[in-house]
């Protein structure tokens, strides 16, 4: 069955250049370190300790509270994060520290594998939520790197993709060392797939993990200054195409019973900075971008597009109101986590397949607010925007929500802990 899948992924090779190709033409950071795509990385290679693959960004700041674990318990372990998008990358340099190596994961050909092991040859894989990839952990079995899936998301329509390929998904599962995965369900669903039950934990999600450094508050308040103490903060962060210009006709909208309110738009893909300043403008909201502007801005000012990289944790905590994106669109949502620790109330969308159980668990606690169109999601804006208390109470609520749920960290390091003390003796 691996056969089939090498031949299959083979065929595949011309359209992942071309689709390589056309990101790059919105995105130059795909095409600068193509190599490392393919297995071909610069000298020197290195023997690293512990290699952590984490996709994008939100499986960065999964894997940071992690990562920064092991780092500490050792201070001479070399770590590796890899990941497979520019943004995934420049999320790992903000918040990894420059102890922690990073390279692009190459795709999982048999050949790039192959590189990459000889170039990094690590004593312990661990990878993020649902990054399973074959050949990788074909290859990591037959070199004896035992390979662990942490923080393992296994959602309903992942599951049944797995199932349909019952026999090859079995004997892929069958060679992970360990899973620490983050429900009961999850780990049900290993079980059916895998017929093993002797090598999982249920850890929780590791994304409730949030250490907010001391000074981003302090930043905050100086941004929050800059925007305007007396006017009303509602901050769109992570937004996709397809739902800037629902938010700018909403904003517009309340924005007629509530002058003072102001705008902070944060696309989630840095190649749209761009279109959504242009959208800004033919709108004809009087906007500044935050790329070229600093210090205040007047009171005219409608709009602030946050056209930055790492800046939107501190944009949520200088805001009243939070608004998180890839969830009007079918895209699955992002982490609604970060906004509930700082004490937000957050909105999103009906599309948040990738974080069901974040997003149920936010709406039990009363932390976050659900809508399901531009109307609903006008009406919410707007009593969040005029009743203070409203947000008070569903911003305390996200910090009880964070506070309750963690302890994933403590339990993961826990399920490493006979693979980390291997490393110690060796």
């Amino acid at each position: 069955m691996r056969l089939i899948y090498n031949i299959v992924i083979t065929l595949l090779l011309p359209f992942v250049f071309v689709r390589l190709f056309l990101r790059a033409l919105k995105n130059r950071a795909y095409v600068s370190r193509m190599g490392e795509r393919f297995g071909r990385y610069r000298p020197p290679a290195r023997s690293y300790d512990v290699w952590i693959h984490a996709v994008s960004v939100g499986e960065v700041n999964a894997a940071g509270p992690l990562a920064r674990a092991l780092a500490r318990r050792n201070s001479n372990w070399r770590i590796l994060v890899t990941t497979m998008t520019p943004t995934g990358a420049d999320q790992a340099r903000i918040t990894m520290g420059a102890r922690i190596d990073h390279l692009y994961l190459p795709y999982d050909y048999p050949f790039a594998v192959a590189r990459f092991l000889d170039h990094t040859d690590p004593k312990l894989a661990i990878m993020m939520e649902t990054e399973i990839w074959p050949n990788f952990v074909t290859h990591c079995h037959r070199r004896g790197i035992p390979l662990v899936v942490a923080n393992l998301r296994l959602s309903e329509r992942s599951y049944r993709k797995y199932a349909r390929l019952a026999p090859f998904t079995g004997s892929v599962f069958r060679r992970i060392k360990w899973f620490a995965v983050q429900t009961a369900t999850d780990r049900d669903r290993v079980v059916r797939l895998s017929g093993r039950s002797d090598n999982l934990s249920v850890t929780g999600n590791i994304k409730f993990e949030i250490s907010l450094p001391a000074s981003l508050r302090e930043v905050a308040q100086v941004v929050r200054r800059e925007w305007g103490n007396e006017r009303t903060i509602w901050v769109a962060g992570s937004t996709h195409e397809g739902e800037e210009e629902i938010i700018v006709d909403v904003f517009r909208s309340v924005r007629r019973d509530h002058p003072s309110l102001l705008l902070v738009l944060v696309p989630r893909h840095p190649e749209r900075f761009d279109s959504v300043h242009r959208l800004l403008q033919r709108s004809r909201l009087a906007s500044v971008r935050r790329s070229t502007h600093t210090g205040p801005i007047g009171d005219d000012v409608e709009a602030f597009l946050g056209d930055t990289m790492g800046e939107l944790p501190v944009f949520f905590a200088a805001s009243d109101i939070a608004f998180v994106g890839g969830s009007l669109v079918p895209t699955g949502g992002h982490n609604i986590l970060e906004a509930c620790a700082l004490g937000k109330p957050v909105i999103f969308g009906p599309h948040m397949f990738n974080f069901l159980e974040i997003s149920r668990m936010a709406l039990e606690a009363g932390a976050g607010i659900q809508v399901k169109d531009a109307h609903e999601l006008e009406q919410t804006v707007r009593q969040l925007v005029e009743d203070a208390n409203h947000r008070f109470s569903c911003g305390q609520n996200g910090i009880t929500l964070i506070d309750a749920n963690q302890g994933a960290l403590v339990r993961t390091l826990e399920a490493l802990e006979p693979f980390l003390g291997k490393m110690r003796q060796s």
